[in-house]
């Protein structure tokens, strides 16, 4: 993907192509987080848009509903592809972690646009947790701020060490390379003091799709790294097998006599049909006879899924039950080591003690 970005490629509506199979089987989990304003939700339409995964009626909504909110080069407000919740149009932020679903000829993603303000830092945590990546996008103009730091420091404490520093809305400083290039120094200089030390820090432009799936080539003939997808094909899913299958059920599906199916995320490892696991505390042992996500019977579920699991027979389960593998159970001890994000402003003290919620009771 080289080929610069004209205008008439911007303007075209994509159409619809039926996704193609991916070389991995596992899917790259994302985040974009950063400031507030820095145009996370933008790159994220972007990337849908310039991937083709926005269906025609989307696009036509899309043109609709950015009426009067067109830029300078006429091109839709890719945002509102992601700002889903009408409190978040009304405002122009977005405040829910909303997730999306792209794919390349190489490999399937699955993006989750985390809020930039303050106040929502426990929603950016959220998505982090399931993460193998992140984008860390910083306004070109403004160069790194704290909460751009605050939001690498928690991605760095949720276990994500692969990060794309994207520095956006590069146009607005006439695609200034050394601007560029001390932004990526001070963050590289940040970093270090987490342990991170595999950053791709890419100059582009989300709004005109510049280094985002087609490369900015004409306007910063200085950039000869890789594009944002490039470097996200490339990109390695951090392993959550060793932990073995975890599954906190969350709640118990009855629709019918005939159906009963247990539902929630998976916290780890994967499963598929035939799988033996046990159901904890109770100890009982089952197997997994089907996979379910809405319409959908699968084949197999990985960490970061959310699923209804359907067991082999009766047993007795209820919300807050963990579903583990048979051959490889948790440990259980009186305690234990744990890294906690404290988000209240007066943090944790040392001595204090405080009620702990267990999965989803």
């Amino acid at each position: 993907m080289t080929a610069a970005v004209t205008a008439a490629h911007a303007l075209a509506v994509p159409a619809a192509e039926p996704a193609q199979a991916t070389r991995d089987s596992r899917p790259l989990r994302l985040i974009t987080c950063g400031s507030v304003d820095d145009g996370k939700s933008t790159l994220i339409g972007r990337l849908l848009w310039d991937t083709k995964a926005v269906k025609e009626d989307q696009a036509a909504t899309l043109q609709r509903d950015s009426t009067g909110k067109q830029n300078d080069l006429g091109l839709p407000d890719f945002a509102l592809l992601l700002d889903g919740l009408q409190a978040e149009r009304e405002q122009g932020i977005t405040i829910d972690v909303a997730y999306r679903y792209f794919s390349t000829d190489k490999r399937s993603f699955i993006v989750a646009d985390t809020p930039g303000h303050e106040q929502y830092t426990r929603n950016m945590a959220t998505g982090a947790s399931t993460a193998d990546l992140a984008i860390l996008l910083v306004d070109a103009r403004a160069g790194i701020l704290e909460q751009t730091r605050r939001h690498a420091t928690i991605a760095s404490l949720l276990g994500i060490k692969q990060f794309v520093l994207a520095v956006n809305k590069i146009d607005l400083t006439n695609y200034d390379r050394s601007g560029f290039e001390k932004i990526t120094h001070e963050f590289r200089e940040f970093a270090l003091s987490l342990g991170v030390k595999q950053i791709t820090a890419i100059p582009m432009s989300a709004l005109k799709g510049e280094n985002v799936v087609y490369s900015g080539e004409a306007s910063m003939p200085w950039y000869a790294g890789p594009t944002l997808v490039e470097t996200l094909e490339l990109a390695t899913v951090r392993s959550s097998q060793a932990t073995g299958f975890r599954f906190s059920v969350q709640r118990v599906s009855r629709p019918g006599e005939s159906f009963r199916g247990y539902q929630g995320t998976v916290a780890g490892g994967s499963v598929k049909p035939g799988d033996s696991v046990m159901i904890l505390p109770s100890g009982m042992v089952a197997n997994v006879s089907k996979i379910v996500t809405f319409d959908l019977v699968r084949n197999a579920a990985v960490a970061g899924d959310a699923i209804t699991l359907v067991l082999d027979r009766q047993v007795d389960v209820a919300r807050g039950d963990m579903i583990v593998s048979i051959d490889s159970q948790p440990q259980v001890g009186l305690s234990f080591d744990a890294q906690i994000v404290a988000l209240q402003p007066e943090g944790i003290e040392a001595g204090k003690r405080y009620w702990l919620k267990s999965g989803s009771r």
